[in-house]
């Protein structure tokens, strides 16, 4: 898992490019980081490279003193490294500071990591392939979920927040003016040629889903975001969604139900609301997945200030998000 440090690796994939690297002594590091070199150096411009090295340093400093991470070398600034920045709000931020904002970076990480994966998951190919009986039920519920979406009174100013590889990008932006954000640019660069091949436009941009809005639209989308929000967040992001409208526009999303044969055959069984993500080149990253129930996301909704809320199911793997500003 990379949510921290634990102990150096001879020998790994790096958990920011990819590239196999081997270090030259036992305490090197970047075995401690599981970072190559070049990712090292470049900690004092990406919070997840930042996060990664503060906590070897921790990790390190406390094997050679005997005591627990974090009693020696707590930042990156005090030894080896970039010195720590403060983390905004603003286009390509992590949010939050602490447990969550470390998260949060490791959520974008994963993002990038897995760009060329994404598909794979939607179309059931490889790893995400499940059987003929799990992967009929999977597109047919697919299926009924994106016509859901089509059948929405969605129209003029658009904004789809973590927009990944741009699924569902195409129909949007043939429905009126789409801004595509999301907090990672490789998947980004996927959408972008998903629109090209649809001859369709849009406005592509890095930026966090908890950048506060800079204007109002007309109807807001995050299919597959809500469950990467944690739990005790879920209605202020909420209120947050309903800002980025104008009144009676309409807020849609798509998320994950819970069901066992959703994700690649060989992710380790999920505890509480955090799981773990492996990807086909084996790197793992640590990540917020929270299933709600729709009564749960009801609720959410309406104390979030919507004026209606409904959310109902597919059936097995997805649930279908309304509410009205």
């Amino acid at each position: 898992m990379t949510g921290a440090a634990t102990g150096p690796r001879p020998s790994f994939a790096c958990l920011w490019c990819g590239r196999a690297w081997t270090v030259r002594a036992a305490d090197d590091l970047e075995g401690w980081a599981r970072l190559c070199p070049d990712c090292l150096g470049r900690a004092g411009d990406n919070e997840f490279l930042r996060f990664r090295l503060r906590s070897a340093l921790e990790a390190r400093a406390a094997a050679r003193s005997g005591g627990p991470p974090g009693s020696a070398e707590t930042a990156a600034g005090s030894a080896e490294g970039a010195p720590e920045q403060p983390v905004g709000s603003g286009d390509g931020a992590a949010p939050g500071h602490g447990a969550d904002g470390d998260r949060s970076a490791e959520m974008v990480a994963y993002c990038e990591a897995r760009a060329d994966e994404y598909d794979d998951w939607y179309l059931r190919r490889g790893r995400y392939a499940r059987g003929p009986i799990h992967d009929a039920a999977w597109h047919a519920e697919l299926d009924r979920a994106g016509a859901w979406l089509d059948g929405l009174p969605i129209a003029g100013r658009i904004v789809e927040l973590a927009a990944g590889t741009g699924w569902w990008s195409a129909l949007l932006a043939s429905k009126g003016e789409l801004w595509l954000y999301d907090a990672a640019q490789a998947p980004l660069d996927r959408a972008r040629d998903r629109l090209l091949a649809h001859r369709l436009r849009a406005h592509l941009h890095v930026r966090d889903a908890w950048a506060e809005p800079d204007r109002r639209v007309d109807a807001l989308v995050c299919n597959f975001w809500l469950s990467h929000v944690p739990r005790e967040r879920t209605v202020e992001f909420l209120e947050l969604a309903r800002r980025w409208l104008v009144p009676g526009s309409i807020f849609a999303a798509i998320d994950s139900l819970p069901d066992p044969q959703s994700g690649a055959a060989d992710n380790p069984p999920q505890q509480g609301d955090v799981a773990v993500r492996r990807l086909a080149d084996g790197r793992e990253f640590t990540i917020v997945k929270v299933h709600r129930t729709p009564d749960e996301i009801e609720a959410a909704l309406r104390a979030a200030g919507f004026a209606s809320a409904q959310a109902t199911t597919t059936g097995r793997f997805f649930v279908l998000i309304e509410g009205r500003a």
